[in-house]
């Protein structure tokens, strides 16, 4: 039986990672921070099913120490690393902490995994959010960065320093430069699970109106069911590489907002209002992936669609509010 390490395990990727996974028969060792809200940290892992079945162990990025002693007591074969800060408007407003798990996190790890089991196959979370300013129409993995943000500034730290103990220590090491990716176990503060929290609410008689910022950025969303499947097939491979995957298609914040407010039966003109308290310092104003080195090489490609996206998120947030009224 494999063994796979997943940091971030309770997050919206390492739950989807993690049921793919078991599934592929795998012994799933999840590592946690240790915190006060520990009864509710793994709402994610049970709301599909599985929380029972993954080892939950202790451990901290910013702690080499307890990086090393999981290497050297659990010997993944494969390791996972999904942890980070990963609100890009909490980066501003927490810079350094950001720095210091999404960035050295990373190399905390690859150090961890260097000295105690280097045999082991690792795979890091990179961002789409790296290109930033877009130096090409469409991104791929030869596309120069250009950070907006310090989470994308902190996640292009890590990606390179990946690459870099690839290639200086024969790390099987490899980056997903994964665009974004949704479903019902989005954190709300994300702005499409905000959108799809915020259909249901109204269309429920709960609210009445919907605050949003820029809505004219456009990102390329696809659902984390899909791309965590890239993530294993990276770790297959007998050559360790870097992968863009993203759908191919790119479409607004407005655009999404349609979608989840037409699925029931609403317009979103109706009830949009635009917040400048919910604007950026620094915008990413577009984002569409080239993800055509996955297709030939990994086999992979986007399988869902944005509209099943929208419509299966805005019909998981209808359900929880309708649970929470019993």
């Amino acid at each position: 039986m494999k063994k796979a390490l997943i940091t971030g395990v309770t997050g919206q990727d390492g739950a989807y990672l993690s049921k793919f996974l078991l599934g592929k028969g795998y012994h799933v060792i999840g590592m946690i921070r240790r915190s006060a809200s520990s009864d509710v940290i793994g709402e994610r892992l049970r709301w599909l099913g599985i929380l029972g079945d993954v080892e939950l162990v202790d451990g901290d990025l910013l702690d080499l120490a307890s990086l090393v002693r999981l290497m050297s007591t659990h010997k993944p074969d494969e390791v996972y690393n999904l942890a980070a800060q990963s609100f890009v408007a909490t980066s501003w407003h927490q810079p350094i902490l950001t720095g210091n798990v999404t960035g050295m996190g990373a190399v905390n790890m690859l150090e961890a995994l260097r000295l105690t089991h280097p045999e082991g196959r690792f795979y890091q979370a990179s961002s789409s959010e790296m290109f930033g300013k877009i130096q090409a129409e469409k991104q791929a993995e030869t596309t120069p960065f250009y950070p907006r943000s310090p989470y994308a500034a902190a996640k292009l730290y890590a990606h390179w320093m990946t690459v870099n103990y690839r290639e200086s220590f024969g790390l099987h090491a490899s980056s997903g430069i994964l665009f974004n990716h949704e479903s019902p176990l989005r954190g709300v503060e994300f702005v499409t699970r905000h959108i799809t929290d915020g259909v249901a609410q109204i269309k429920l008689g709960l609210a009445h109106e919907l605050k949003l910022g820029n809505v004219n950025a456009t990102r390329d969303w696809g659902h984390a069911g899909d791309y965590v499947k890239a993530m294993w097939l990276m770790l297959q491979q007998d050559v360790p590489d870097d992968y863009v995957i993203a759908t191919g298609r790119t479409v607004s914040v407005q655009e999404f907002a349609n979608l989840a407010f037409a699925h029931v039966g609403l317009k979103a003109a109706d009830y949009v209002k635009i917040d400048a308290a919910r604007l950026r310092p620094a915008e990413v104003d577009v984002l569409l992936g080239d993800a055509s080195k996955a297709e030939r090489k990994l086999g992979w490609k986007a399988e869902v669609q944005l509209e099943q996206l929208a419509a299966e998120m805005v019909d998981a947030d209808i359900a929880r509010y309708q649970r929470k009224a019993q």
